[in-house]
């Protein structure tokens, strides 16, 4: 299968589950918590195809990010002048 194959397959299966949670509504009513949960969760998974069926359609998968080298030299000394010593405070100064 094609991923738009995949895409109009899976949101078929949206539709029915709309369906359905519209009826459990009509019959339980949409006021409970429990229901509340089930619509958004059906609502979140919709949003969630249709975000994924426009990166389909965009054609380009997202790249990775380039990947950059981190030097194992030390650090200049001179980088850490007037810093504080996590949880001791500034090096002239008491702790509290």
């Amino acid at each position: 299968m094609s991923v738009h194959d995949d895409l109009t397959s899976v949101q078929r299966c949206l539709d029915d589950l709309n369906r359905s949670v519209g009826r459990l509504e009509q019959q339980l009513g949409s006021g409970g918590l429990e229901m509340r949960r089930v619509r958004t969760d059906a609502d979140h998974l919709r949003e969630s195809v249709a975000l994924l069926r426009e990166t389909a359609h965009a054609g380009t998968p997202s790249k990775r990010p380039e990947l950059v080298t981190i030097s194992d030299d030390p650090y200049d000394i001179n980088l850490w002048t007037d810093t504080d010593d996590e949880g001791l405070g500034a090096r002239d100064r008491r702790a509290p």
